[in-house]
């Protein structure tokens, strides 16, 4: 089975494995929000749900592996498109939006053209 954002298999092309992020309870210090006493914390309600993708791109060759690159900067739009994320286990999360991808520095060159990155997917409170 392979991964899909809004339908699109963005990050098959190499290894690659999903992780949900942080839940729980998103906290601010009240100083910051002036409420009293200012040396605690105050409860803002949960955390939205990020999944995070981490893997490579591979690919034959620099050229291809630059094809791989557009095609997912190509899902990351303002404002944020919100779909479908599927996971290769055929688990799926509605709602979400790519917000964020940030690849290694470097490309590893042999056999094939590779680069490393983490992309995370959010869904957005409304």
């Amino acid at each position: 089975m392979s991964s899909t954002f809004n339908g699109q298999g963005i990050f098959n092309s190499g290894p690659h494995r999903f992780a949900i992020g942080a839940v729980g309870e998103s906290m601010v210090a009240n100083y910051i929000i002036g409420a009293s006493p200012s040396h605690g914390t105050t409860a803002q309600g949960t955390l939205e749900l990020d999944i995070i993708v981490t893997g490579r791109l591979v690919a034959s060759s620099e050229s291809a592996l630059w094809t791989l690159r557009n095609a997912v900067a190509a899902q990351l739009t303002h404002p944020p498109t919100m779909a479908t994320l599927v996971d290769h286990h055929g688990h799926s999360w509605a709602d979400m939006s790519f917000i964020e991808f940030v690849e290694e520095p470097r490309t590893d060159r042999g056999r094939v053209r590779s680069v490393a990155y983490r992309a995370v997917f959010r869904r957005l409170a409304t």
